[in-house]
């Protein structure tokens, strides 16, 4: 699942493969942009921002990208077989003398002027992994909702830039609290140690190939995906329950022993699995 660490390591794939090499072959296969071509220009850089990717390439353009759920950029040598799915899911083809990058199941692909970057991610908070990374703008602006519950206020990327379901839950669990718990309700001590902890645990996952939160080998997450199995702390079964605004609710994974607090409206899906 894409989240700051997956966008932040597939920016440098495209980096090392693209930057400061010339196009030989472009082409972007949604219609509002299918006419565009890139060929003869060369690429300046590859930058994640939050979840979102930015290709800018000479002459004041930037292809920018959203991974969302499923997509991802593959790169390819010169010969070598394209294996990220079907050809009608490619979405982006970036090519050069050696290398090809290619878009698939891309949702979000539009060719911008990279001096109207703002117009696709100047709504986002401080970027984690970030040059603009700030501890006390991203909890300022969390507290703007303060009855907000945690898990959804990190969710949101106007907050803080780079937390998907994932972090969102593995978080929660680390500071102790339920993601059902207002924001304004966080304890002072957690509340001074979240943005720090967010960052480390984005930074420590960029390099690695599997995401590892507990520092064990074996069991990378203390609750994500890990429903009705004994908590890693207290052994007490993982929860899973619903959370969101109803049309993007996530999947969020809890210990109801070490992280006490308010509970979801509606019972935990694992319960509700289990009383058909």
């Amino acid at each position: 699942m894409p989240e700051g660490d997956t966008v932040w390591q597939a920016a440098r794939r495209l980096h090392g493969a693209l930057a400061g090499k010339v196009l030989t072959r472009s082409d972007l296969r949604v219609p509002r942009f299918a006419t565009a071509d890139l060929t003869g220009r060369t690429v300046l850089d590859v930058v994640p921002r939050g979840k979102h990717l930015l290709t800018r390439v000479e002459g004041g353009l930037t292809l920018h990208s959203h991974l969302r759920m499923d997509g991802s950029w593959r790169v390819y040598a010169h010969g070598q077989r394209w294996n990220g799915g079907p050809a009608h899911q490619i979405r982006a083809i970036l090519g050069t003398a050696d290398r090809t990058a290619v878009g698939y199941r891309l949702p979000v692909l539009e060719l911008l002027r990279t001096g109207e970057e703002d117009r696709a991610v100047g709504h986002l908070g401080p970027d984690l992994l970030g040059p603009d990374w700030d501890p006390g703008l991203a909890m300022a602006n969390l507290l703007q909702d303060p009855a907000r519950p945690l898990g959804e206020a990190l969710l949101d990327q106007r907050n803080l830039a780079g937390i998907g379901n994932v972090f969102k839950s593995e978080l929660c669990f680390l500071l102790g609290v339920t993601p059902w718990l207002p924001v304004a309700d966080l304890p002072s001590d957690r509340a001074a140690q979240l943005p720090g902890l967010a960052r480390k645990l984005l930074e420590s996952n960029r390099e690695r190939p599997v995401r590892n939160t507990t520092g064990l080998r074996g069991q990378d997450l203390f609750v994500y995906g890990r429903a009705r199995r004994p908590c890693l702390r207290c052994r007490t079964p993982v929860r899973v329950a619903e959370q969101g605004d109803g049309s993007r609710e996530r999947p969020t994974y809890w210990c109801p022993t070490c992280q006490p607090g308010p509970a979801p409206a509606r019972p935990p899906r694992d319960l509700r699995r289990t009383t058909r």
